[in-house]
């Protein structure tokens, strides 16, 4: 198997690993297989990908799709490096409002699966950082949502934490409390 997946706190968040085979030329590695990801329990069908390119201290996040548009994400690091953190936001999960973080970079190969009903943002560590997520779900921008990067009952430890770039969006989203009381 070309993958190694490792399981999170988190029920469902996995770090993948893949395998990469090097040589004088350079490297080559298989960045998703669906029959590996199946067999590791990851059985949505991916719909969409996307690449994002940002200078170092952009803050992207922390997004999600309200259902039926939830999107699960494979996201990886191609250039540069990212401090990429996923929310539980799955109002039944016995860790609803928990973050995992971890780093992912060009070096690493490291990859990371977050399934549908959860958040996601990420903070780029470096210039020219070029980041790919594959998606389950197609963009809908009626069902675009998030939690605001900064919330204190998540208290995520982001990194370059006082030289971040955001967009006026990623500003302005709601906490995590009004996201529950929403869901109530």
């Amino acid at each position: 198997m070309p993958f190694e997946f490792k399981e999170t706190p988190l029920n469902g968040l996995k770090i993948v690993q893949p395998r990469v085979f090097t040589d004088e030329r350079g490297f080559f590695l298989e960045a998703y297989k669906k029959s590996d990801f199946v067999k590791a329990g990851i059985t949505e069908e991916f719909t969409q990908d996307n690449h994002s390119y940002s200078s170092k201290g952009v803050l992207r996040g922390i997004h999600f799709q309200k259902d039926p548009y939830a999107q699960g994400k494979l996201v990886r690091c191609i250039k540069g490096a990212v401090w990429d953190v996923a929310v539980d936001l799955r109002p039944d999960s016995r860790t609803f409002g928990q973050w995992y973080g971890i780093e992912l970079t060009e070096d690493n190969n490291t990859m990371f699966y977050i399934p549908p009903g959860f958040g996601h943002g990420f903070v780029t560590l470096q210039d020219n950082t070029h980041f790919l997520y594959k998606c389950t779900n197609e963009y809908n921008p009626d069902a675009d949502s998030g939690i605001i990067w900064n919330d204190s009952d998540l208290n995520i430890e982001w990194p370059l934490k006082d030289k971040l770039a955001l967009s006026d969006k990623d500003l302005v989203l709601q906490s995590l409390k009004k996201y529950k009381e929403l869901e109530d």
